[in-house]
C-alpha cells in the first residue's frame, strides 16, 4: 500500500540559513532541532536549541502540524513581524498554514521559520521512507512511519502516544507557571549619562548572556555576509569559522555604549548626517557598517581635529585628503607667517616629530581648530565622504582582502592606519598598514586567508590609544594599538544605531531597511531602545 509523500518546505527568516532560500525537507516526518538525528533538519549555528527542539508532521497539504519535543520552546504566529516575547509557548501541536511564522528557543535566541506550503511529491510505501541521509550515507537506516488508519481501530502505539502529549502539556503547563514568576532579565540600555563613544573596552565587561547570542544576527548580516561574498565562500556564514575575538569585544562595545545616554542623544542629533553617509556606501556597494567609521572617529563632528591635525567629519589627514581630492589649502600655522598646503600624497615618517604642522615640543597641531585654512573641504561632510569612500573602495576590492574573509574588518581597519602607503612617493614598505600587517599574518600562520586575523591581534589594553607613547604600541601582535581597538567600536556603534535609527525613523530611507531588526525576534529588541522624545527633553533622559 502507498500514500503521497508531501514536503514541507520552509524558509529561515534570520541567522546562517536565511540565505539557503526555500528549505525543501522530506516529509511526511521532519525532526528539526541542533542535532535532530539522519534525515532531519540540523539547525547549525543557532543557539538555545535543544539536539531536538520539534517535529513536523505533513500526512497530507491540509493538516500539517508542528509540536515541541519534550518541554522544548516553540511558538506560532501568523507572520513574522511579531514580539516573540508576547506569543505563548506551544503545549501540543498545532496547525500550521502557509505564511505562518514558526519560532523555536527562546525570543533572542533559536531561530525563526516561515512555513511556506507543504508539497506534493511522489509517494512513501507504509512502513518506511528512506530519508536524504539514508541515501547518501551507507549504514544508515530507513526512518520508520506508522500510519493511523481509522477502518481498522486504534493502532498499538496510538493510546501511548497521546499520555505522552499529555505529559509534555502538562510539563508545559508548569514551566510557564514558573515563567511567571520568574523574573526577567532587563533590557539592556541607559542607564547612566557616560560618553558620546568610547576608544576602547575592558576585556573584563560582562555581556547578557541572551545579548551575546542576539548579536550574532547583526554580525552576520552586517559582518560575515559581506565577507562571504566578497570571498565567494558560503562556509563564512557559519558561527564556527568566525572570529570569535573580534566578535566577543563587538559584544562588549555595544554593552558599555547601550548604557551611555549620550551616546543615544549623540545618534538622534545626527540622524540625517548618518543617513546620508549609508546612502553613499550603498550606491557605491560598500558595507553599511563602514558608516560606523565617522562616529568612531569623529562622532559625526564636521570640525573635530586630533593632535595629529587630522580633521573632520572622518579625520582625514591633511596630505590624505590631498591624495582623494578633498582640498585643504593656505593654512596658517601657529608661530609662521607663510601659508601652508599640503604637497604630498602621504604624511611624512614620524608625523608627531617630523611633520611641518606639528608643534614638537609641545606634540600639538599648529593648525587653528576653527580658522586654519582658507579652504578645508574635510569638515564638508559630501566631499569628506566621497574622499573617505574612494580610500575605503580601495581596500575593501583588493584581491587580498576579498580572498581573506575578513574583507570588513581589514576595510575597516585601513582608515585608522593606512591600507598600503608603500605605493606613493616613499614607496617604501610601512610596517603598521594594514595590508602589510595581514599578510605578514598569514606568513606567520602560514594560512592562504585568515578570517580570525582582526582578533587575533588584539593584544593591548587599549588604555590611553590617544597617548602618544601608546598609541603605536602594538603589544606583540601585528597592529598598532589604535587599530586594535578601533573597528570594533566602529563595528558597535553601527549595530546600535540600527536599533535606534529603525526604531525612531524606520518609515524613511535608508532607515526602513532596518524595521524587521527592531520587531519580532530581532536582536534590537533585547534592547532599550530610547524614544526620540525622550532624548529631546519632552521623556526625560535629559
Amino acid at each position: 500500500m502507498s500514500q503521497e509523500r508531501w514536503d514541507i518546505v520552509l524558509r529561515f527568516l534570520h541567522g546562517p540559513l536565511s540565505f539557503q532560500g526555500d528549505v525543501v525537507c522530506r516529509g511526511p516526518i521532519v525532526r528539526i532541532g541542533a542535532s535532530p538525528g539522519p534525515g532531519g533538519l540540523s539547525l547549525d549555528g543557532y543557539r538555545g536549541l535543544d539536539n531536538r527542539q520539534a517535529v513536523i508532521s505533513a500526512y497530507d497539504g491540509g493538516s500539517v502540524s508542528i509540536a515541541p519535543v519534550g518541554a522544548n520552546q516553540v511558538r506560532v504566529a501568523p507572520h513574522e513581524n511579531v514580539d516573540w516575547n508576547s506569543i505563548q509557548v506551544l503545549q501540543g501541536p498545532t496547525f500550521l498554514s502557509p505564511g505562518c511564522a514558526i519560532h523555536l528557543g527562546p525570543p533572542g535566541r533559536g531561530c525563526s521559520i516561515a512555513f511556506l506550503e507543504a508539497r506534493r511529491l511522489g509517494v512513501w510505501e507504509k512502513g518506511n521512507i528512506l530519508s536524504d541521509a539514508a541515501q547518501t550515507q551507507q549504514g544508515i537506516q530507513p526512518s520508520s512511519v506508522k500510519q493511523l488508519d481509522a477502518k481498522g481501530g486504534l493502532p498499538a502505539w496510538f493510546i501511548p502516544a497521546m499520555l505522552l502529549v499529555g505529559l509534555t502539556t502538562a510539563v508545559g503547563v508548569v514551566l510557564s507557571v514558573i515563567k511567571v514568576f520568574a523574573p526577567d532579565v532587563p533590557l539592556l540600555g541607559p542607564v547612566e549619562d557616560g560618553e558620546a563613544g568610547y576608544d576602547f573596552v575592558e576585556p573584563t565587561t560582562q555581556i547578557d548572556p541572551s545579548l551575546l547570542e542576539g548579536l550574532n544576527q547583526p554580525f552576520l548580516d552586517f559582518v560575515m555576509a559581506p565577507n562571504s561574498e566578497r570571498a565567494g565562500d558560503k562556509s563564512l556564514l557559519k558561527p564556527i569559522n568566525w572570529d570569535e575575538k573580534f566578535l566577543a569585544y563587538v559584544q562588549r562595545s555595544v554593552t558599555i555604549h547601550a548604557r551611555a545616554r549620550n551616546y543615544w542623544r549623540r545618534l538622534e542629533s545626527i540622524e540625517q548626517d548618518y543617513a546620508y553617509v549609508v546612502q553613499e556606501l550603498e550606491e557605491v556597494g560598500l558595507p553599511v557598517v563602514l558608516a560606523g567609521i565617522p562616529y568612531q572617529e569623529s562622532h559625526y563632528t564636521s570640525d573635530a581635529q586630533s593632535i595629529a591635525c587630522a580633521k573632520g567629519y572622518w579625520q582625514l589627514m591633511p596630505e590624505v585628503a590631498r591624495r582623494v581630492g578633498v582640498e585643504v589649502r593656505d593654512c596658517k600655522l601657529r608661530g609662521q607667517q607663510a601659508l601652508w598646503s599640503p604637497s604630498r600624497d602621504i604624511a611624512v615618517r614620524g608625523v608627531m616629530k617630523n611633520a611641518p604642522y606639528i608643534d614638537h615640543a609641545n606634540q600639538v597641531c599648529k593648525i587653528s581648530k576653527t580658522r586654519g585654512c582658507a579652504v578645508d573641504e574635510r569638515i564638508d561632510l559630501a566631499a569628506s565622504t566621497r574622499g573617505a569612500i574612494e580610500l575605503l573602495a580601495d581596500a575593501w576590492n583588493h584581491d587580498v582582502v576579498a580572498e581573506s574573509g575578513a574583507a570588513v574588518q581589514i576595510t575597516i581597519l585601513s582608515h585608522p592606519v593606512g591600507f598600503d602607503d608603500s605605493r606613493y612617493e616613499e614607496r617604501k614598505y610601512r610596517s603598521l598598514n594594514v595590508l602589510p600587517s595581514y599578510q605578514r599574518h598569514l606568513e606567520k600562520t602560514n594560512q592562504s586567508s585568515a578570517p580570525d586575523f582582526y582578533g587575533e591581534n588584539i593584544l593591548c589594553e587599549g588604555k590611553d590609544t590617544q597617548g602618544v607613547e601608546n598609541f603605536n604600541s602594538r603589544c606583540g601582535g601585528l597592529l598598532a594599538n589604535h587599530g586594535q581597538h578601533y573597528a570594533y567600536n566602529a563595528v558597535a556603534q553601527h549595530f546600535l544605531a540600527v536599533c535606534y535609527y529603525g526604531k525612531n525613523y524606520g518609515e524613511t530611507a535608508p532607515f526602513n531597511k532596518w524595521r524587521d531588526y527592531v520587531r519580532g525576534d530581532g536582536y534590537c529588541t533585547r534592547i532599550a531602545v530610547p524614544e526620540r522624545d525622550a532624548l529631546t527633553g519632552k521623556g526625560g533622559l535629559k
